[in-house]
């Protein structure tokens, strides 16, 4: 018997290594595949036909996670290609107006979102498995695809809280390029020095990349109606709309962006009237709250006097 035990513990001990060098193995190849993906060169022009070679170098630059998972990534992007189509094109302009760079497909972003939410699934696993046994696989599964529809709403967030930022600042700069130019200054060399004042913020990033596209040779219509296609905007569209006519009859810029800005101003202040005005809306039902619960903290104490001592009376 003691013979049994002693083969039984050294078959236990036999699997728990193998378990072990096996686990190792995994880790080390893992390891290895890691440090290799993030050691590699760009990538060579006859290597990849299907795909833009010089986006994915900039977007392997950018992106660690792109980096390291650019196959699954890119496997993940072709099946978004076709149960996705038809919300690609929101993703891109959403893409485009949260200021991300501009070598990511929509598809790929997508599949990037797709992927995080996969990497959390062991966690998931773990934590919903412990708790309700079979059926936390399916909540596991469920949290799963929640999480990927949180990241992509996430980027509709992003989206309108970059478009708020430039809208609230375009009046300023607006201003600005009107007194440069009315003091002498060329187009140009206005946008130039506006850029440069409002640096660090989203409004500068959107008319540098309009001064960049002047500056590579597009017309002035053409690069302003590019910063229209990217924002998608009403009150954005609309200002460009009256820049890009303005330009089309030849009235002078400064005469354009001086209305524009005083236009902008007078819809922040409609906007921040409308807000005000559903304020005392909103606050109808906390206050009906707090007045029941004022009320019943001022009775309540000589009700249950009554009820305790009254009725025995």
């Amino acid at each position: 018997m003691t013979f049994a035990l002693f083969a039984a513990a050294s078959e236990g001990f036999g699997l728990q290594m193998a378990a072990c060098a096996v686990l190792g193995v995994a880790v080390a190849v893992l390891v290895y595949w890691v440090i290799r993906v993030l050691q590699t060169d760009d990538l060579q022009q006859g290597a990849e036909w299907r795909y833009d070679v010089s986006r994915i170098n900039e977007l392997r630059r950018l992106d660690v996670l792109y980096r390291v998972f650019q196959p699954v990534i890119q496997l993940f992007a072709r099946f978004n290609r076709t149960i996705f189509r038809e919300s690609l094109p929101e993703i891109q302009r959403e893409i485009q107006a949260a200021g991300l760079p501009r070598f990511w497909l929509p598809e790929e972003y997508l599949a990037r979102a797709e992927l995080i939410a996969l990497c959390l699934m062991p966690l998931y696993v773990y934590l919903f498995f412990g708790w309700f046994g079979s059926v936390g696989l399916l909540l596991a599964a469920l949290t799963v695809a929640f999480s990927a529809w949180i990241l992509r709403h996430r980027l509709a967030a992003r989206a309108a809280y970059r478009l708020r930022l430039i809208k609230r600042r375009m009046p300023f700069l607006l201003d600005l390029l009107t007194l440069l130019m009315e003091a002498g200054s060329t187009f140009l060399g206005a946008m130039h020095q506006a850029v440069e004042e409002f640096e660090g913020h989203p409004v500068a990033e959107e008319f540098g990349r309009v001064s960049a596209d002047i500056h590579m040779g597009k017309t002035r219509v053409e690069a302003f109606q590019a910063m229209r296609d990217r924002l998608a905007d009403d009150e954005i569209t609309s200002i460009i709309g009256s820049i890009l006519q303005g330009e089309k009859l030849g009235t002078p810029l400064a005469q354009i962006f001086r209305t524009q800005a005083d236009v902008l101003r007078i819809k922040r202040t409609q906007r921040a009237e409308t807000i005000a005005g559903e304020a005392g809306v909103h606050m109808l039902l906390p206050g009906v709250l707090v007045m029941a619960a004022t009320v019943l903290i001022i009775i309540g104490p000589f009700m249950l006097n009554y009820l305790k001592f009254g009725l025995s009376m």
